[in-house]
């Protein structure tokens, strides 16, 4: 069987096209820009990838299935050939990963509006912990497993991310419809991807379906400090664990504590204690994802009593790239780089980096690039989460002319605002003068502190840029006095 992925050097689409190659298929497909990493994992794993949108070729292939990326809409040449030939089947990449990877497996969805890829990450590095060997398909790049997917063995849980934005130009339900959750985890609820949302509501009614798909004999493991988060009697016919660190939650999040080295807290299980954890990663929202992971994976291979599980390996996880990676480190200053694409998630970011360097200058420099922090819809919330800085630089908002003026977020409004607050802020118009900003810093020997970069895209390469002036500034001989 040839299968022909439609877009195939995004992540997802890689992966998945990665998974059905490992599975013995004949893969192949196409994108606009054929870029690495991706197109060289795949080139080494034997996928041809051409580049660039050609019917003819298309027509000439005569693959069996083509997969349709969720980037992919009308007028793109290949999806007019599908749609007009009506020769050759077409899935979405969920109905793909639905109805050849997941199939009867045991499946672990990781939800939420925030922690999915690091939730995700955790639950299969516990399960492999525990001597299991999962599969997974993670939306990012996890740094203790091989790599982002893997089939695993059949008989072992299947984790997989549940995203809420639509699958595909042809079918606009949530991604995370055709996952079929054996175990649900809802990190949080709250509304984002205002290009495909109308408001909140519209978000939890998405969830609300995902939960109906969550058998009898299934868990529903929720955020029980977050009102949005289902409570057992929204799902009564399934089994729901509350998750949090209220004194009414079944798993409580005890004794929270951080600082420069990482952090450290305990599990209770329905009021016996589980253990204790100490690594290196930052924020009472990580050790959430980990209390989440801890329990899919314990309900997963200890039905009965999760809390068999060990919860020593946490100690060893090193986290996600872009999901607060340092990037450098030096005498003066420390720098990060986070894949933020909602208020909310910077301003739990930045408390968490306050908690860890009480004493030190934090610097935030922003990128409003998700279709969520582009517009005028988060401009207070986005003020009240960069107020937890000493200094904020705001960059350009990316693809500023596809949003009508009152709808686009106003970053000069949001500096003025936190200027008002006492906050050392700017909005700039390219974000090539953001880098010559922090340049200048650097130059004067004025960088100090901690440097956090918000952007879940490329920043146009500004974060390894300026983190790449700094090691070369380091490296230059002092001269003498």
């Amino acid at each position: 069987m040839h299968i022909y992925f439609l877009g195939i050097c995004g992540t997802a689409m890689g992966h998945a096209a990665l998974l059905m190659r490992s599975r013995g298929y004949e893969v192949s497909g196409a994108d606009a820009n054929v870029y690495p990493p991706m197109s060289n994992v795949l080139e080494a794993a034997g996928v041809d990838v051409a580049e660039g949108f050609d019917e003819k070729r298309l027509a000439a292939a005569m693959p069996d299935l083509v997969v349709v990326g969720n980037a992919m809409s009308r007028g793109n040449p290949e999806v007019e050939w599908l749609l007009s030939e009506r020769r050759v089947r077409f899935f979405s990449l969920p109905e793909l990963l639905s109805s050849f990877i997941l199939g009867e497996r045991r499946s672990i969805v990781v939800g939420g509006t925030h922690g999915k890829t690091t939730t995700s990450a955790l639950t299969a590095f516990l399960l492999r912990g525990a001597g299991a060997d999962p599969g997974y398909f993670i939306g990012g790049v996890p740094m203790d497993l091989p790599c982002g997917a893997e089939l695993g063995r059949p008989e072992d849980p299947f984790v997989i991310e549940g995203d809420e934005y639509d699958s595909a130009f042809f079918d606009k339900r949530s991604k995370f419809i055709h996952y079929r959750p054996q175990i649900l985890v809802v990190n949080n609820i709250e509304f984002d991807h205002s290009d495909i949302f109308r408001d909140l509501f519209d978000v939890r009614r998405s969830f609300s379906h995902l939960f109906k798909l969550v058998p009898a004999k299934g868990w529903i493991l929720a955020n029980g400090d977050d009102p949005n988060c289902p409570r057992a009697e929204d799902v009564p016919w399934t089994r729901l664990v509350a998750v949090g660190t209220g004194e009414s939650n079944d798993l409580r999040i005890a004794d929270f504590q951080e600082d420069a080295a990482g952090a450290s807290f305990r599990l209770i299980w329905n009021g016996t204690e589980w253990g204790g954890v100490s690594w290196a990663q930052g924020g009472l929202f990580n050790a959430r994802n980990a209390a989440m992971a801890a329990l899919a994976a314990g309900f997963a291979l200890y039905p009965g009593n999760p809390s068999r599980l060990s919860l020593e390996p946490l100690s060893g996880f090193s986290g996600v790239k872009r999901r607060l990676e340092k990037l450098h480190e030096t005498g003066k200053v420390t720098v990060y780089e986070d894949f933020a694409h909602h208020p909310s998630a910077v301003g739990a970011t930045l408390r968490s980096l306050r908690n860890r360097f009480p004493e030190a200058e934090i610097c935030a420099v922003v990128e409003p690039r998700s279709n969520t922090m582009r517009t005028r819809s988060v401009q207070d919330p986005l003020v009240e989460a960069l107020a937890k800085a000493d200094r904020v630089l705001l960059g350009a908002v990316s693809r500023k002319e596809l949003l009508a003026p009152d709808q686009c977020l106003d970053t000069g409004i949001v500096a003025g605002r936190l200027i008002e607050k006492g906050i050392e802020a700017r909005a700039l118009d390219k974000n090539a003068d953001v880098l010559e900003e922090l340049l200048r810093d650097t130059e004067a020997g004025g960088e100090c502190g901690v440097i956090v970069f918000f952007t879940n895209g490329s920043f146009d390469g500004i974060a390894s840029r300026y983190v790449g002036s700094l090691k070369e500034a380091g490296s230059r001989p002092k001269q003498a006095g």
